[in-house]
């Protein structure tokens, strides 16, 4: 195995290549890889979860959450991450903005032949490093290997699974509900574009990639006067940006959302790549922000706990739910003047996650 630089198609043939693929790049790669009496390294046909006797025994309900996601990034390096920090992320927030701990994760690669060993490692390694973060384990995987013609990168597949005593759904807006998003939005479709395609200029951009399970649960322990949540909806806004997100909880919440131009927190760089090429801030990915809905009387203690964590740090009220124009999302301009911020009709950055 030390010998290879490259993937063959004996690595995803099920014989002792592939048990040293698995054993010397993926295994040895990962911390944690326990979440029960069976895990990662038992290499059994599955693993197991304990659950937490001491949360089932202290809430009425609890229910499980799982998501899945799979991840075609191109370029799979970028400035502030890569694929596989990409790939584990984009579940475990998945998780966090339905209110969900992350308890375990699962992971599938596809790899062509010919694929970078030293690339893979470097990936695994991002992985590792970002489930540590959050101390979730990695219990089960897959790993199978194409053709070379067949793929032209590695894609990723997480499955995660967290636990949570009610969830946050992206339909629970309420008449007067104030909007935050937890910090700069548009960095990392924007820092994925211009390194993909070999931009010059802001080249300092960077991906927000990040856990947000730490910065997300304090969130869920603040309560309204009445005894209620106090985040009553979240998302988290990947492809389609923060616009796809404000319209989708608009439309199932059955609200109107106003938001104001001068309050999105949008850095000069992004602003200036975005003018250059006729692209909208609101629609671009980000990977390490949520967009949340909050009771206006909480909003202040909300926002407060989120600049207290360096994902957060950034934080702002961007607008608020009103009874105007259900479904739909209107911004107010610097200038006064209001448009309508539409749902993205295509992908104007393609292959961000």
């Amino acid at each position: 195995m030390a010998k290879e630089n490259k993937i063959s198609m004996e690595h995803g043939a099920g014989g002792q290549q592939m048990q040293s693929l698995i054993g010397e790049i993926i295994l040895k790669n990962f911390t944690n890889t326990s979440a029960g009496s069976v895990g990662l390294d038992a290499l059994d046909d599955g693993a197991t979860i304990e659950l937490d006797r001491d949360f089932l025994n202290n809430n009425k309900k609890a229910e499980l959450v799982m998501t899945t996601d799979s991840h075609v990034v191109k370029p799979i390096f970028f400035p502030g991450g890569d694929i596989g920090k990409v790939a584990v992320c984009g579940a475990i927030n998945d998780l966090a903005v339905m209110g969900a701990r992350p308890l375990a994760v699962s992971s599938g690669m596809i790899i062509p032949e010919g694929f970078s060993i030293t690339d893979l490692e470097k990936v695994v390694h991002s992985m590792n490093d970002a489930l540590v973060e959050i101390g979730v384990p990695l219990i089960t995987g897959d790993t199978k290997t194409v053709e070379g013609t067949a793929l032209d990168s590695i894609i990723i597949n997480i499955a995660a699974i967290g636990i949570c005593d009610a969830p946050v759904r992206d339909c629970g807006l309420q008449i007067g509900d104030k909007m935050i998003v937890s910090g700069y939005i548009a960095d990392h479709g924007m820092a994925l574009l211009t390194k993909r395609e070999g931009f010059e200029f802001n080249s300092d951009l960077e991906s927000d990639t990040a856990p947000l399970w730490k910065m997300i649960e304090p969130l869920l322990a603040v309560q309204t006067q009445a005894g209620e949540r106090a985040v009553t909806a979240m998302k988290d806004p990947t492809r389609g940006g923060v616009a796809d997100s404000l319209n989708e909880m608009a439309q199932k919440s059955n609200v109107g959302i106003r938001i104001y131009e001068e309050k999105l927190p949008i850095r000069e760089a992004v602003f200036t790549s975005c003018e250059m090429l006729g692209l909208d801030p609101l629609e671009i990915a980000n990977e390490g922000k949520a967009v949340i809905g909050v009771r206006p009387e909480c909003a202040k203690a909300v926002l407060k706990l989120l600049k207290s964590h360096p994902y957060g740090k950034d934080a702002a009220i961007i607008g608020e739910v009103t009874e105007e124009k259900p479904g739909k999302v209107i911004l107010i301009s610097e200038l006064g003047s209001t448009r309508y911020v539409d749902v993205p009709t295509g992908d104007p950055i393609p292959r961000v996650c």
